[in-house]
């Protein structure tokens, strides 16, 4: 029985990640620091702050995995390359694979990206693709010293059901009470996305493939699409028909929205600068095979419909923005 250690595993990708786990009868452990585990009696489980260094070390001591996959990131606090490094280091003896959740963001901008494309450098002034980047780096030195089985996936814009982040619920909220949805300057800034389950099922395989280890892998749909396709895609979803307003970028900050932040103005995130991958290497190596995105689009709006007692968006700065662009 594979003995394999989820670091993260009580939210989103980490859920879907140990459900297949589980599936397939592996023993799951899950390291996390939350109040609450929602495969209790299902999964091990060890309690531990995974960006306290001195804690992680203490936690493993002693403890032997066959896999270990590592898909959490703080984004309050991040989570530094050290931080990564405490846990490899502890689980390195007999591991067969170290499965590391990275990011698109830790390319620089581009379009079409082979996995030998250039890394964000090590002092990159955003900290998020800095510390994906920084950790990927360390892996592969780590791998190319010792031997360890390190594997790397950077996945786009993952969506699906239980997405804790406010960004396809954003515009079916919108969508589905009626209301514009405010499109940053033209809508044709290209973004790309990959389903969750697409992701865990690369990582299993990842996992599960020995010439894997030291490869780094886009894992992705196949193509980018504007943000105007994406609202588009969100509105058939929906069964709906988007009313998009569009507003220059700059204004748009100018006037107080935000990225991360409320009040968002093109959901959470979700207005960055242009990088998107090619996903032929995961295709050839690992048999990836992406979900199409209506496909995914319609479960992850099935979930979306079944959630309760959802707070009531707040439209206010919305209004104020469409009142200064209807009656200025």
């Amino acid at each position: 029985m594979t003995r394999s250690l989820v670091i993260g595993g009580t939210l989103f990708l980490g859920r879907a990640l140990v459900r297949r786990l589980l599936e397939r009868g592996e023993q799951v452990t899950l390291l996390h620091r939350g109040r609450s585990n929602p495969f209790a009696g299902q999964t091990d489980e060890i309690h531990c702050d995974r960006n306290d260094v001195a804690a992680v070390k203490e936690a493993l001591a002693g403890r032997a995995f066959d896999v270990v996959y590592d898909n959490v990131y703080d984004w309050q606090r991040g989570t530094t390359a050290a931080q990564i490094e405490a846990a490899a280091t502890a689980v390195a003896k007999g591991l067969r694979r170290y499965v590391f959740v990275s990011s698109v963001g830790a390319y620089q901008e581009g379009e079409n990206l082979s996995e030998d494309a250039p890394l964000v450098p090590e002092d990159g002034p955003d900290e998020y693709s800095r510390h994906k980047a920084n950790a990927e780096r360390m892996l592969f030195r780590f791998h190319a010293g010792t031997g360890f089985p390190a594997v790397t996936l950077r996945p786009p814009y993952i969506y699906g059901p239980e997405n804790p982040f406010y960004r396809e619920a954003f515009f079916w909220d919108r969508l589905l009470d009626d209301r514009p949805v405010l499109v940053p300057d033209d809508g044709s800034r290209k973004m790309q996305f990959v389903l969750a389950d697409d992701v865990v099922r690369a990582a299993i395989a990842a996992a599960d493939t020995d010439s894997a280890n030291g490869r780094a892998y886009n894992v992705c749909d196949d193509q980018a699409i504007t943000q105007n396709d994406l609202v588009d895609a969100l509105a058939q979803a929906a069964g709906r028909k988007a009313r998009k307003v569009y507003v220059p970028r700059q204004r748009l900050v100018e006037l107080g929205g935000g990225l991360f932040e409320p009040p968002l103005y093109f959901a959470q995130h979700f207005d960055m600068p242009t990088i998107s991958e090619d996903n032929t290497r995961a295709r050839r190596e690992l048999g990836f095979a992406p979900t199409p995105f209506e496909a995914g689009l319609a479960q992850a709006f099935a979930w979306y419909q079944q959630q309760k007692n959802k707070q009531p968006p707040d439209y206010s700065w919305e209004d104020k923005v469409l009142g200064r662009i209807w009656y200025s």
